[in-house]
């Protein structure tokens, strides 16, 4: 989409947000000649991809997994830089370890689809690796088949999908009207396979008897494209763009948020900040909440009814509930360990249906083996479960007293009757709920994606990234394509590439 020559009709633009979505848009369209201003409501860009020091112990407190490196790769060579020149990008071997409750577990080589067979043979039979082929096969086609205009392309419209040569062989391969669960169970009924499938909802906030069966997709590109950690961290990543972002011109301001995009004639001018600046620009390009943008910050513009009743109507993501421990010492913890709970569903039905906390979650585990995130005999776990948004008075309140603390101590008491000695050796811990997200992040309800996944519909619920607005774009992940760090940086791709065509 991008190409490396400038633009030829330079804009003034406006950037909203300096999380990975809205530092990549920065990147390339201050590559291209734009003049472009970042206006940042926190102290820090980057978003949720950072890594924070606790007493000497670096976490990752968002994404702590790269997948699809050469997303980024490409990013930094259009604008200017090689991403090895600038940080190590490692591949995570093994990738995962997934444990389950009557003890049985499976350990996922990174980048071999031909060991994960082996292995998942190994720990649950000749069968369940035979299924795991067959679920793989399905997941490549589905990646085939939804790569150019679901995930790389701007899903302006169903229209370029309908017009394929290909379209019922491409319909059945999608399988559009079923979901996750029902593409799974289609393929297998290993109980342990299901539930590794359905966690890939999660990697959307979804729920997996929901979220369509494309999801499936997930499982193809771990697989193929593999598991991969940035040495110190995922959070330099975010460092890293952020300086190239500076390095390019941007003006950066932080501390600085948007309380209103002002608009004339049904176009977009500029934007008004909290502490009452008006900022006019040709262009203005939104990383904030879709929700935020269409019923706060364009309140009274009649263009954004329709995308606003759009989104009201799609599921809002889960979130998430977070502990960062420093340990003493070193245990068998893989890189990235899931232990999962025997009943997965009532995960799914406590936070989407009860909306409340999950009595017996499954919990992710990040322990990386990074002498810059740890040094000496010592571990730093970030340790992650689904949890239901911050939605006081119709859910859980996440700031009501001692919650988060009888929480954490659900969690710990978990694990440790899993075999892991966490007391002994605990040094430190800081907790993190969905409220704090929401406060740091202004998400509402601390929801990590945006939107869910959740129904056929999902995708094109989800915010275009044209608006019905002139001059107003949309980037992130309650966008199109969708959340995590490959998708919110070719959202930003999308919209480089569509601002280029005007």
């Amino acid at each position: 989409m991008s190409r490396h020559f400038p633009t030829k009709s330079p804009k003034r633009v406006i950037v909203i947000g300096g999380g990975m979505a809205g530092l990549a848009v920065s990147a390339r369209l201050a590559r291209k000649g734009h003049q472009v201003q970042l206006f940042e409501a926190s102290e820090k860009l980057g978003g949720k991809c950072q890594t924070v020091e606790v007493d000497g112990f670096a976490f990752d407190i968002g994404p702590s997994l790269l997948t699809l490196p050469a997303v980024y790769r490409d990013l930094f060579i259009k604008t200017g830089k090689r991403l090895e020149h600038l940080l190590d990008v490692k591949p995570v071997d093994p990738a995962f370890e997934y444990i389950f409750h009557d003890g049985k577990r499976v350990v996922f080589p990174n980048l071999s689809h031909n060991g994960t067979v082996a292995a998942i043979t190994k720990s649950f039979g000749a069968q369940a690796g035979r299924d795991w082929h067959q679920l793989l096969k399905r997941a490549e086609e589905m990646w085939e088949a939804s790569r150019e205009d679901f995930i790389e392309g701007e899903l302006r419209s169903i229209w370029p999908f309908l017009r394929r040569k290909t379209l019922l062989k491409d319909f059945r391969t999608i399988a559009p009207f079923k979901s996750l669960r029902a593409i799974t169970s289609k393929y297998t009924d290993d109980p342990y396979l299901r539930k590794i499938i359905d966690r890939y909802a999660t990697y959307t906030g979804s729920d997996p008897r929901q979220a369509p069966a494309v999801l499936l997709t997930i499982a193809f590109v771990e697989e193929a494209f593999g598991a991969w950690h940035v040495s110190g961290g995922i959070g330099e990543l975010g460092s890293s763009l952020a300086k190239r972002v500076r390095e390019l011109g941007v003006e950066i301001n932080l501390n600085a948020p948007v309380s209103k995009i002002t608009t004339e004639n049904g176009g977009a001018t500029g934007v008004i900040l909290e502490d009452g600046r008006e900022v006019r620009a040709d262009l203005i390009v939104s990383n904030a909440d879709a929700s935020k943008l269409y019923a706060t910050l364009l309140e009274d513009e009649q263009r954004a009814n329709r995308p606003k009743k759009s989104l009201s109507r799609a599921t809002p993501s889960l979130s998430g509930f977070s502990l960062l421990l420093s340990l003493n010492g070193r245990s068998k913890v893989k890189h990235h360990t899931v232990y999962f709970p025997e009943n997965y569903d009532d995960e799914f039905d406590s936070i989407f249906k009860r909306k409340e906390p999950v009595k017996d979650p499954a919990i992710y585990i990040c322990n990386p083996r990074d002498e810059k995130m740890v040094s000496g005999e010592n571990e730093a776990w970030f340790i992650l479960v689904n949890a239901p948004r911050h939605e006081p008075g119709i859910g859980t309140d996440w700031d009501s007293p001692g919650l988060k603390e009888s929480y954490a101590e659900l969690i710990i008491e978990k694990l440790e009757s899993r075999g892991l000695g966490i007391r002994s050796r605990l040094k430190n811990m800081v907790v993190r709920t969905p409220a704090d997200l929401e406060r740091e992040y202004r998400a509402p309800g601390g929801s990590i994606y945006g939107s869910s996944s959740n129904g056929a519909r999902s995708a094109f619920l989800r915010a275009r990234n044209r608006s019905p607005i002139k001059n107003l774009y949309c980037v992130g992940g309650s966008a199109h394509p969708g959340g995590g760090l490959p998708l919110v940086a070719l959202s930003a791709e999308i919209v480089a590439a569509a601002i280029e065509e005007n």
